[in-house]
């Protein structure tokens, strides 16, 4: 289906809000990310996107941190040499009627080891596993940003009209 003037999306947001769903704005997008310790990055391939789950850290003000460890033939490290954009989904979603969703899209780059002290308290905001922390003090660490360009967010926080419990 092509669209041309944008009314497929406008009655699809139309649709969604009619079912208590709503478009969350740039602050309530910032403040959601900065809740939030994990999601899941998508790096671009010749095929489909490599996804995988990250913990990240957030300046609160349109970045987005990630510490990796991995060795250096990694494919997750590859792929993010070799982008110039990703795209990154965080959500919470406790029931099927009070869930978030946020897609960040922007430029993704290695951050110098020389910067790390400047981004640490941004850095310290993600979860991250057990292990870890074992693995950083192996070394074999390498932080990426990714500068937010475009971000979308939706909500829904209640039952949507009509809908009738039992």
């Amino acid at each position: 289906m092509r669209v041309t003037d944008g009314s497929l999306v406008v009655r699809c947001m139309t649709d969604l809000e009619s079912l208590g769903v709503r478009p969350m704005d740039d602050e309530s997008i910032r403040a959601f990310l900065q809740s939030r310790g994990v999601g899941v990055l998508g790096l671009p391939t010749d095929g489909p996107p490599y996804l995988l789950p990250m913990s990240f850290g957030s300046d609160g003000e349109g970045t987005l941190y990630f510490t990796y460890v991995a060795g250096d033939r990694s494919e997750k490290r590859a792929l993010t040499e070799r982008a110039t954009a990703a795209s990154f989904l965080v959500f919470d979603a406790p029931s099927p009627f009070s869930w978030r969703s946020v897609v960040v899209r922007g430029p993704i780059e290695r951050v110098p080891e020389s910067e790390w002290d400047g981004i640490s308290d941004d850095l310290s905001d993600g979860w991250r596993p057990a292990v870890f922390e074992a693995a950083v003090s192996d070394g074999g660490i390498a932080v990426y940003r990714l500068d937010i360009e475009r971000q979308n967010g939706f909500e829904q926080s209640s039952l949507p009209p009509g809908y009738a419990t039992e």
